[in-house]
């Protein structure tokens, strides 16, 4: 199933190209983005291709500040390939990776060689989640709370998404 998704996917530059909102950021956070070296070292022998599926839309804060990161991620593996599909035009794979209830994006699904999926990431880097559902957080008018998001991901550059997203791939390695 997961074949017809990636089979039907976007490269980053085609999300980005098509991008009805936030294009000029989606632009900047691209030709910003770069990978630590130490995560590249890591993941760089990894066995097999893995193919990384995001769901995303170009409205989404959270994916414009991920999925740049996680592209250039795969532009640095070898055998890494990375495409995208959008959120609200596949309303039946977005159900298969809730948070909770919630269809939050970005997802990144990871997938071997087979298109067979081996695990999944998404929808916030785990200590900006937790921040984000405590009371203090929960406390603030939404504007503040945005703009504290906004200013947690401009300090972390991508460096936790990357760092969850590669033991992630390093379990998936585990037994091959």
């Amino acid at each position: 199933m997961l074949k017809g998704y990636w089979d039907a996917a976007m490269t980053l530059e085609q999300f980005i190209a098509e991008a009805k909102q936030n294009q000029e950021l989606w632009q900047q956070y691209y030709r910003r983005a770069t990978v630590p070296d130490e995560i590249v070292e890591r993941l760089r022998d990894l066995p097999g291709p893995r193919y990384l599926l995001v769901i995303a839309e170009d409205w989404c804060g959270d994916a414009f500040n991920t999925v740049p990161y996680v592209a250039r991620l795969a532009e640095a593996v070898p055998q890494f390939e990375l495409r995208v599909v959008r959120r609200d035009e596949n309303p039946e794979l977005m159900d298969r990776y809730l948070t909770g209830t919630s269809r939050a994006i970005p997802v990144v699904i990871v997938m071997d060689e087979e298109f067979r999926e081996l695990g999944w990431w998404g929808s916030r880097p785990k200590e900006l989640q937790t921040w984000f559902l405590s009371d203090e957080a929960q406390a603030m008018p939404k504007e503040d709370r945005y703009r504290e998001m906004r200013r947690w991901y401009a300090r972390d550059r991508g460096r936790s998404a990357l760092s969850e997203i590669a033991e992630l791939l390093e379990k998936t390695a585990v037994g091959v």
